[in-house]
């Protein structure tokens, strides 16, 4: 019984962080860019036991880097990022990578993200294009032109595959470990006119968002048991 309640309670914490991240997911399923974040498990042992009791931990959580459905817009200020490559946006604290290319032109002539945030270019700097001078082309390799002139470059940029991301904004991440300038265009680009979608599975996480409640409710169902057979046990015990 000693053992019982704190098993309980760790598995409990690990199916809240779960079902947090499960309905987080499922909130952003239409967000474009997002990156869906998923709970890693392990088992811990206990040592003040005196048999071998696992716990589980609370969960480690981590964003998927795949990549979601790629959408046609016709917007000319749309663009899809492909590969394994980032675009990066200046936040409030510091550089944000996104995979949301949605950007728009202010009367200033700053690019922008449609979160409002300055779009970079390769060096780090907010781009600046010329509001009056018509449509934007961007190719592949993020090269912007207006009226037949170069007037910028999306920066695109390479996230170490072994850094942690932390979320920020809805779309974006901040890596802990610094990002570098794709210089490879052959897997990795920009398409204009398009933008990608959420790399949520919507079906696949409304079914797990239903497992781990009826999970958690069991739990519920057998701390209550417990809690009972404890009381009836203090009673006996008391009366006799």
């Amino acid at each position: 019984m000693k053992v019982s309640f704190p098993v309980i309670l760790s598995s409990q914490i690990a199916l809240k962080n779960r079902l947090d991240a499960v309905a987080h997911n499922v909130a952003n399923s239409n967000t474009p860019g997002f990156r869906a974040e998923g709970v890693r498990f392990e088992s811990v042992l206990s040592q003040a036991a005196e048999k071998s009791v696992a716990y589980s931990s609370k969960g480690d959580n981590y964003i998927s880097r795949q990549s979601g459905a790629i959408v046609k817009t016709g917007n000319m200020l749309d663009v899809a990022v492909q590969g394994d490559a980032w675009m990066a946006l200046r936040g409030p604290g510091g550089t944000i990578y996104t995979r949301d290319g949605r950007m728009r032109i202010l009367p200033t002539g700053d690019l922008q993200s449609l979160t409002g945030y300055p779009v970079l270019d390769v060096s780090g700097s907010p781009l600046t294009l010329n509001a009056g001078d018509g449509p934007v082309t961007i190719s592949r390799d993020g090269m912007m032109s207006q009226a037949g002139k170069q007037v910028g470059a999306l920066g695109l940029f390479k996230i170490p595959e072994e850094a942690k991301l932390t979320r920020a904004d809805s779309s974006g991440v901040v890596p802990d470990r610094e990002a570098v300038p794709v210089i490879e265009f052959t897997g990795n680009g920009v398409v204009q006119g398009f933008v990608e979608q959420s790399n949520v599975n919507a079906i696949l996480e409304l079914s797990r968002l239903i497992e781990v409640t009826r999970a958690f409710e069991s739990l519920n169902s057998m701390a209550e048991q417990l809690e009972k057979s404890s009381t009836d046990a203090i009673k006996a015990l008391g009366s006799g």
